[in-house]
């Protein structure tokens, strides 16, 4: 890891930051994914047996 002074603290903050706003729109992603998934399927079924 390359010295970064007094630097240290906001460049890690930065990218602690930034990791956890990544992983957080990853995991809101996926849910929202199954979610509309499971909707889909729920309008499937009822155009199915409308007939």
């Amino acid at each position: 890891m390359p010295e970064l002074g007094k630097y240290a603290d906001t460049v890690l903050s930065a990218y602690g930051a930034s990791l956890t706003l990544l992983i957080g729109l990853v995991v809101w992603t996926l849910v929202r994914g199954r979610r509309v998934q499971s909707q889909l399927k729920e309008v499937e079924q009822r155009r199915r047996s409308d007939g």
